[in-house]
């Protein structure tokens, strides 16, 4: 039986640390621009128990989103052992482009893929670059579509990466943008006879009514910021009770049409959004199968020292596990994963994967 099987990984963690203690002296304004009158201190322990970050990863100056997206899929195909030129698609998940480390303004002509393959060096007019803007779910998204391409006959070999660099499009007097972080993650997938390995199943949803303006650009927190420049902005509280209510029903989906048991996943890789917000999505899908707890060592984070780097959490906690750089998790051969995230759209989506 052929299926989309994950040959290859690699990721970049930008080399600069920004630990809480970083934002102490930073002012904090709520939405309608008045100064939050807590002490920060106190703005920051609470943000960490909240979420569970207590520092993250921003690039270097001279780096940008193609850069790192480079970087990681360089390391994905000298892992996978692939010739590069036989790739037949290179499908990149990012939301704001390249941003300059000077300014603010998004720059995705030509696209990050297009800017990728170029760096690569890949010549093949036949292998096709194009971007996903699926929110912080996009390296699953593009799991999924390179499935679809696979199974339609039209590929055979992609290389799917998550990358982002939001450290460059926050608002820093908003108390939210702690959150964020940088990073790249990639992987090469070929479709590929296997016994029982590769791609099970898969899920997506897009709501796009209410919860449209859930994650969206607005203006600074700041009263005397210029209205006319836009940042990343979230709707904390929404997003957490639009997370819980459907992320736990979309993963069971995928699990119940992938035909492995509950019982037999061995680990969930979610997106690195927030740590309660996540704990509380597996507690929710393990009571859906009628357990009263999740099992303690299913969910790997990264979040604690990464923070929430958007599309590319997923693809670099899967690379870090598998290469045996997380003391606390391990998969082997065998193993039934699940991949699964949630953002801007608001879309979610999950993968189940055999090992």
């Amino acid at each position: 039986m052929f299926r989309t099987v994950i040959t290859g990984t690699g990721s970049y963690i930008p080399g600069e640390i920004i630990t809480n203690a970083h934002f102490v002296q930073q002012p904090f304004y709520t939405e309608d621009n008045q100064p939050i009158k807590i002490e920060p201190e106190i703005i920051i322990e609470k943000f960490r128990k909240i979420t569970g970050i207590a520092e993250r990863r921003y690039v270097a100056k001279d780096l940008n989103t193609s850069d790192i997206a480079a970087i990681a899929a360089k390391e994905a195909i000298a892992d996978s052992g692939v010739d590069a030129e036989t790739l037949d698609m290179i499908i990149v998940a990012q939301n704001f482009g390249d941003v300059d480390a000077c300014g603010i303004q998004s720059d995705a002509v030509p696209a990050i893929a297009s800017r990728v393959k170029h760096l690569l060096n890949i010549a093949n007019p036949r292998c096709i670059a194009y971007d996903i803007l699926f929110g912080c779910p996009g390296w699953v998204q593009g799991i999924i579509q390179a499935d679809a391409f696979f199974k339609a006959g039209i590929a055979t070999k992609a290389l799917v990466i998550g990358a982002e660099t939001l450290s460059r499009i926050i608002d820093n007097y908003d108390r939210d943008s702690m959150i964020f972080s940088d990073g790249a993650g990639a992987t090469v997938v070929e479709y590929k006879e296997a016994n029982e390995s590769g791609v099970l199943s898969g899920s997506a949803l897009s709501h796009c009514t209410g919860e449209a303006g859930y994650i969206y650009m607005g203006k600074s927190n700041a009263p005397d910021a210029d209205a006319t420049i836009k940042y990343m902005k979230m709707k904390g509280r929404k997003v957490y009770e639009y997370a819980l209510k459907y992320v736990p029903q979309a993963i069971k989906e995928c699990i119940d049409k992938s035909g492995v048991a509950i019982e037999d996943i061995k680990k969930v890789f979610i997106h690195q959004a927030n740590e309660k917000m996540d704990e509380a999505i597996i507690q929710a899908l393990y009571k859906l199968y009628g357990y009263n707890e999740a099992p303690e060592a299913i969910m790997p984070m990264s979040i604690h020292y990464l923070g929430n780097s958007s599309v590319a959490t997923v693809p670099t906690l899967y690379d870090l596990v598998l290469k045996g750089k997380d003391k606390n998790h391990a998969v082997q051969q065998g193993d039934a994963v699940v991949f699964a995230s949630v953002g801007a759209g608001m879309n979610i989506n999950a993968v189940c994967y055999r090992m």
